[in-house]
Parts: structure tokens; C-alpha cells; sequence
């Protein structure tokens, strides 16, 4: 975060009536699209406006930082967001909102145009580039779709990264995570770390719960989560799977009280599924996460260190 930056606040997203968000609608789409963009405002304000469903991410206090909108052509667009707000959690948050909205109306995919420079940030998300790229208000754009019928298979470990950075960036107050070792390679990533100093240091009372098959690894190797945990100890807690019919289980996870998950039914492998809204399978996750928890042994040698 630079020093121009704003301090770390809490905000929601919520469904809004397009006349009476208009203002704040406008005050958004107009400083990002046609402040910065230089796109023409008689293209930006368009006919759909008033057909489609709107979200508008918001301080607590009421300020707006973000929009979105979902038009009856099962199309995502105006996403905007604010310059101070962009990399934390304010779009992922909006498009999470969108495609629920999608699912709602049961749709089976919906499709958006993507600026170039914000492909990753879609694919994250399970979008797929459909084409050729081309120009739309002097932008190069690329079209997308996400399939919305089942969850995405995860093949290759930047894939992994990616799902596991949004799903901890879009999460609410909670985590759980299984695993066998803290993941080399997955969970000490840059931008894993940085997605759960995020989170840990929101101020909302967060918590991470971590069940893990060996706890001795994480201490041996000098996991980078556990230095973060040691500043933060009400946040991360840690224990040790010890129930011989939860140790003979290999899956590994990691959820949210947000709905993402990414699970591995042989959890020493990168293969997996996961999804970014999925509260059903997210509740069965954690209640198989709380039994064992409820059996297993605190790691009481990371209290030891101050963890």
C-alpha cells in the first residue's frame, strides 16, 4: 500500500435500483471510464442502463468505490472501480455479486468484454477468452464467458494460485484450511501471502483455522505463514490431525464463509475443483472441517514459539 493510498475499510455490495443509485452510479462509471479513460460519456451512459441489475460497492459509511451492472443479455460490464480501492478485494467482490445474480436467473454462462489489461483478473474468475480481441471506445477488448453449471477443474499450480489468492481476497470473516504441510509451493506463494496478511489485518475479526497432517514440516522449513501468524496470533490457529480416520483422508482445501472453495481429493497433488460461490459445498466442507477440528490436537510447539 503506498503512502497515497487510503487505510483498510470494511465495505459491502449490494443490489441497487438503477433511478435512485443513479447519481452515485454516474459518479463512479464517469471517473473511471471517462476521467481516465477518455471514453466519450454518450457511449458510457447507454440505453441498458435502465433494463439491467446494478451492484455498487460501498464504504460502511455510504461512499461509493465500485459498480457493476448484469443486462438481460446475460452480460457483465461497467465494472469499475475506484483508483485508491483497486487490489483490494472491491472487484472480485462485485463480479462474485454478478454472477450470483446470473446463477439466480438460472443461467448456464454468462459473457462479458474484457479490457486486455484485465484478462487476469477475469480468468481468475473462470472466464474464458472467446475470439479475436478487438476495439470498442478505443480500448482493446476481449471476449469472455463462465460457464455457470458446475465447478471449474483446476490442472495447473498458477491456476491454483490464482483460485486460492481470489478465494481468500473474496472471503468474509473466515477460512479453513486442510492441508498436508502448508503447501510449498501453493500457500507461501507472493500473492497467497499477501491476499492472507490482507485479510488477517482487515480489523473485522478474522479468523483462519488450519488443520494440517504434519505440523512438524511448517516449523522445519520456516513456512512464511508462520512468521505472519506469529504476529497475528488471534487470527491463525493451528492443529494437528491425529484421528487415525481423519489422518487415512488425502484431500486438502481451503474454504470460505464467502462460498469459494478449492478442494484436492488427493490433497499432495495440484488437481482439483473449485469454485468461487458455492455455499452449499462450502457447508459441507466446513462441517467435515469442524469435526476434525473438534478431534484434533492444538499445535501446542507453535505456542511455544509465540505463535
Amino acid at each position: 500500500m503506498s503512502q497515497a493510498d487510503p487505510p483498510l475499510q470494511p465495505f459491502r455490495v449490494e443490489l441497487v435500483d438503477f433511478q435512485q443509485a443513479l447519481a452515485e452510479l454516474r459518479a463512479v462509471r464517469d471517473e473511471v471510464f471517462v476521467s481516465e479513460q477518455n471514453v466519450p460519456a454518450d457511449l458510457e451512459h447507454d440505453a441498458l442502463d435502465p433494463m439491467s441489475t446494478h451492484v455498487i460497492a460501498r464504504l460502511l459509511d455510504g461512499t461509493p468505490i465500485g459498480t457493476g451492472r448484469l443486462t438481460t443479455e446475460r452480460h457483465i460490464g461497467r465494472m469499475a472501480v475506484l483508483a485508491p480501492w483497486r487490489g483490494r478485494g472491491v472487484g472480485d467482490a462485485l463480479l462474485l455479486a454478478l454472477v450470483e445474480q446470473a446463477r439466480l436467473r438460472g443461467w448456464r454462462d454468462v459473457h462479458l468484454n474484457s479490457q486486455v489489461s484485465a484478462l487476469g483478473f477475469y480468468e481468475r474468475h473462470g472466464f474464458q477468452p472467446e475470439g479475436e480481441r478487438f476495439m470498442e471506445a478505443g480500448i482493446e477488448h476481449q471476449a469472455m464467458r463462465r460457464m455457470l453449471d458446475g465447478p471449474r477443474m483446476i490442472e495447473r499450480r498458477q491456476e491454483a494460485v490464482e483460485m486460492v489468492t481470489n478465494i481468500i481476497t473474496a472471503a468474509g470473516r473466515t477460512l479453513w484450511i486442510r492441508s498436508f504441510t502448508l503447501d510449498p509451493g501453493l500457500l507461501d506463494t507472493p500473492e497467497v501471502m499477501q491476499a492472507l496478511r490482507t485479510f488477517a489485518t482487515s480489523g473485522r475479526g478474522n479468523e483462519v483455522r488450519i488443520l494440517l497432517h504434519d505440523a512438524a514440516s511448517p516449523q522445519r522449513n520456516q513456512a512464511p505463514m508462520l512468521a505472519l501468524a506469529q504476529r497475528l496470533p488471534s487470527v491463525f490457529l493451528f492443529r494437528e490431525l491425529v484421528d487415525p480416520e481423519d489422518r487415512i483422508d488425502p484431500s486438502a482445501w481451503i474454504a470460505s464463509d464467502a462460498g469459494g472453495y478449492y478442494l484436492r481429493t488427493l490433497g499432495e497433488r495440484i488437481e482439483g475443483e473449485a469454485e468461487l460461490h458455492a455455499p452449499a459445498r462450502c457447508r459441507q466442507l466446513r462441517a467435515s472441517h469442524d469435526q476434525a477440528w473438534e478431534r484434533a490436537r492444538p499445535v501446542s510447539e507453535y505456542r511455544a514459539l509465540g505463535l
